[in-house]
């Protein structure tokens, strides 16, 4: 089998390679890393029908005689791999260092690797239809910058040329293509991003930076559009030093901050959301007279700030008037064209002259985007929430954070009609905390009272370190909520309202440790395997802090938004700001974030109603297309219900009636694991009975079984008090013991072919399928063992592991049943003849089939009495040989 690999977090010119080596070994399996940078993933959701790439799942398991590699010198581990295998090299990268001997390497210097495989496609006179022209063409402008690089070649044009030539699509490539900074202004980002400080103005995030830019001749409106897209604040001031002067570059997310006002004091203009401004000295300087004339202008722009913010209104100054209102019957359909002739972003929903519930322009594009005819009523965010005109900031922000919506209808007090809409957008950062949210003291001294000393004194760091270069970064999700249900967890991560990656080199730089990164996710694992004891000591943690209540590592992700493509397909991801980032989670009571830089220590988020749903006990959805999003969601449901004893609320209960049908589309693989984790719970039986109940189980295979009787089994399972004489494996095929025994109680009656089928559709691994199906043999076996010879016991149980033993063992309660079993595991499966295969050859024995006959017989007779003595077993080998050899 040839196999053609990439590396991981591969962009579009390694999977352009890995088509074009494709091309050129059509016998080969072009495999897909199991990372792949944003918009990979997104042509591939598009047109990866149309090419020869499979996943991991797909992989025949056979040996690999031969390895394509492309774009890389570094090979993954995979199995089938020998000493034998072949590996072939094309790779545009420096030749690292100590390369593998055996390799054949094909190295280029060009600004792509894909166009050496597209030199080789043309020499071979190789056809190659459009769409395959445009993947490999995506590859091209991707890695050479559209050929702006400096390392682009004369290869990399020609290339280029030739897939025209066969029908590129330029549409397709410049829909896909994510033009990255140039060198010269990665290093003005980084500048910018070290010497970033964030400002509170009326509740507006100003975020202001300077930095020398001399040695920088890009355009820096690309750095400054980056550094939005990271921070996400409401206003972006960026003062640099460049050849021509000093220059401003201002842009707004919120009309309360006036850019264009601010560049125009400073002798520039604009608008209100994007603006510049070139400010010269009078006098030629020197390099240390520019850095004062910036940091001159820095403090003017920082002292004038607050005259160009807004100030904090009503909900009057704040709401759309008079906004169009629907009725539960209203079609999808109609409902957009409401939206796309009037611009607005949610309707009140009324039926009877009153409120019933909101739709938002998100729910209708994500139902039309996924082809569902659904009415108002299906989309809406049920509930009766309102507010009047006169309402202070503080009220709206009390009204949002309790309802859970982003979108709040302004009745008349006079007349209760309806008169305007104000949404979340208009809403910024709160004033004042809400009354019922814990306080930072409190949540402080939770946190000191759940976590180790020394991971304690961590997050205290980091929390330092944020406020440093301010920062906001929080803990998010499940450990918040146990936190709050007094049911601590140590598993956390940490999201950054801005640049993860930047944060975390940081801390590297200043503790030690080593930096991982996932550039297109915003991601960074900051691994301190090895220096824990060091790192306690540069933390100034106090003596009772402990080495080894440390993390071995400590992840940090920068805040972001998802979207679906298509119901049940993984999300794109772009980064967005924390609101945004809880708002993709699963639940309401796992949106809750806590944050931890400077004097916001402690402080509790809840922009989703999560506080109120954790208190009430509710599992909710945050939209009507949550399941729709994310099928896989329907399971998690019963999870969290489960295990706190908690409700899910009608709405989000109905929502899954009516999402059932969404589990065909999701592969087995995630299906699987969402039933992993199940089992993995002190409370999966609870949680398979629900599933059963509400059809979820039926939904994911017609065949999957549920009874009282599995249900018993299960509940009475108990791994920790099980007989050493069983000498059962803790773990297989990834799974832990626990989860391996309710795999087997549960389906381990089924027959043959409904186990394959199952299987199949859940993609179980190839030894829990072989488990699963000689649980289900032995069972079947067992009521003829009862009563049956020693010998033919063994040679029953010899087929099965003792997994599938042991789970035949418990699954049938009754002892006679079980006796046969227990006595293979505890006497039986021990016995061997004294004679051994080397005794046989000794005396003379040619090796042949018989040799096994013979042991076997010997074997047998031991088990079942027939011979109690080393000479009987003499006697009667000196028999079957010499029928042997007649």
């Amino acid at each position: 089998m040839k196999v053609i690999l990439t590396h991981e977090q591969a962009d579009m010119d390694a999977l352009a390679s890995q088509l074009g080596a494709w091309l050129l070994y059509p016998d080969a399996y072009p495999l897909l890393p199991r990372n792949i940078n944003r918009n990979g993933r997104q042509y591939l959701q598009t047109y990866g029908d149309e090419l020869p790439y499979i996943t991991h799942e797909e992989l025949p398991r056979e040996p690999v005689d031969k390895i394509i590699l492309v774009d890389t010198q570094s090979m993954i581990t995979l199995k089938g791999l020998s000493s034998e295998t072949r590996v072939i090299v094309y790779d545009h990268h420096p030749l690292k260092e100590d390369p593998d001997p055996d390799w054949e390497l094909h190295l280029v210097n060009s600004g792509s690797n894909v166009s050496q495989m597209i030199a080789r496609i043309q020499q071979n006179n190789i056809a190659v239809n459009p769409i395959q022209a445009t993947t490999l063409a995506l590859g091209l402008y991707e890695d050479t910058g559209s050929f702006t690089y400096g390392s682009t070649s004369e290869a990399d044009l020609s290339a280029a040329a030739y897939c025209i030539e066969q029908g590129a699509d330029l549409d397709i490539i410049s829909e896909f293509l994510y033009p990255p900074l140039t060198d010269e202004q990665r290093m003005l980002y980084n500048r910018l991003m070290k010497n970033a400080q964030t400002y509170t103005i009326e509740d507006q995030t100003i975020v202001a930076a300077r930095a020398n830019a001399l040695d920088v001749r890009d355009e820096i409106s690309s750095v400054a559009h980056k550094m939005r897209d990271v921070l996400n604040p409401d206003a972006l001031l960026l003062l640099v030093s460049t050849q021509q002067g000093i220059r401003l570059v201002g842009r707004a997310t919120s009309d309360e901050v006036d850019v264009g006002s601010i560049a125009e004091a400073m002798g520039g203009g604009g608008h209100k959301r994007a603006a510049s401004a070139l400010i010269r000295p009078e006098q030629n300087l020197d390099e240390t007279g520019i850095q004062q004339f910036l940091d001159q202008q820095y403090e003017i722009l920082l002292s004038n700030l607050e005259r160009h913010v807004s100030p904090s209104v009503t909900v009057a100054g704040l709401m759309s008037k008079d906004p169009l209102i629907l009725t539960p019957n209203t079609s999808v359909e109609e409902a957009l064209r409401l939206m796309q002739r009037y611009g607005y972003e949610g309707y009140p929903v009324v039926a009877d002259g009153k409120v019933v519930g909101l739709l938002n322009r998100r729910e209708v594009d994500r139902a039309i985007s996924h082809g569902l005819d659904l009415t108002v009523g299906s989309l809406m965010t049920a509930g009766n929430v309102s507010i009047t005109p006169d309402a202070s900031f503080e009220d709206l922000q009390a009204l949002m954070g309790s309802s859970g919506w982003g979108q709040i209808p302004v009745l008349s007090p006079e007349s209760g009609e309806i008169i305007g809409i104000v949404t979340r957008t208009d809403l910024l950062k709160t004033l004042t905390p809400q009354p019922d949210i814990p306080s930072q003291e409190e949540m402080a001294q939770r946190l000191e009272q759940a976590v180790p000393p020394a991971r304690l004194r961590l997050l205290r760091t980091l929390a330092t370190e944020a406020a440093k270069i301010n920062l906001p970064i929080f803990i998010v999700g499940g450990f918040v909520r146990d936190l709050l249900l007094e049911h601590p967890s140590l598993d956390f991560d940490i999201v950054v309202e801005g640049d993860a990656i930047f944060f975390t080199r940081r801390l590297a730089e200043r503790f030690g440790g080593r930096v991982l990164t996932h550039q297109r996710f915003g991601t960074a694992k900051w691994d301190i395997s090895g220096i824990q004891g060091t790192l306690l000591d540069a933390l100034d943690a106090p003596d009772d802090a402990q080495a080894q209540h440390l993390p071995d590592s400590l992840d940090l992700i920068t805040a972001r938004t998802e979207f679906y493509e298509q119901p049940a397909a993984l999300p794109t991801i772009e980064s967005s700001s924390i609101k945004m980032d809880l708002h993709r989670r699963d639940f309401t009571i796992n949106t809750l974030a806590l944050r931890l830089d400077g004097d916001h220590y402690g402080k509790i988020h809840d922009y989703w109603g999560g506080l109120s749903d954790l208190r009430k006990g509710h599992i909710r959805v945050l939209h009507a297309l949550s399941f729709v999003d994310d099928a896989t969601r329907l399971l998690r449901a019963v999870r969290f219900e489960q295990r706190f004893d908690f409700s899910i609320e009608p709405r989000t209960l109905a929502l899954m009636q009516e999402s059932l049908p969404l589990l065909n589309k999701l592969t087995g693989a995630r299906l699987r694991h969402e039933i992993n984790l199940i089992l993995e719970e002190p409370k999966a039986p609870s949680m398979l009975e629900r599933l059963a109940d509400l059809g979820i189980l039926k939904a994911i295979h017609p065949a999957l079984p549920w009874d009282k009787q599995i249900k018993g089994l299960l509940s009475t399972l108990d791994t920790d008090h099980i007989d050493p004489a069983w000498d059962l494996p803790l773990t297989s095929d990834s799974l832990n013991l626990r989860q391996t025994l309710s795999y087997l109680l549960w389906l381990g009656q089924q027959p043959e072919h409904t186990l394959r089928s199952i299987s199949s559709r859940l993609r179980f691994k190839s030894d829990l399928k072989k488990l699963l199906v000689s649980t289900s043999k032995l069972n079947q076996a067992l009521s003829k063992l009862v009563g049956a010879s020693p010998s033919a016991v063994v040679r029953e149980c010899d087929k099965a592991p003792r997994l599938a033993i042991y789970g035949a063992y418990l699954i049938n309660t009754d002892q006679e049943l079980r006796q046969p079993l227990w006595h293979y595991i505890d006497q039986w499966s021990a016995v061997e003849p004294q004679t051994t295969g080397e005794d046989l050859r000794t005396i003379g024995l040619r090796p042949s089939p018989a040799y096994g006959r013979i042991l076997t017989t010997l074997r047998d007779a031991w088990l079942d009495g027939k011979i109690k003595s080393v000479e009987e077993e003499r006697a009667l080998l000196a028999k079957l040989v010499a029928e042997a050899e007649e």
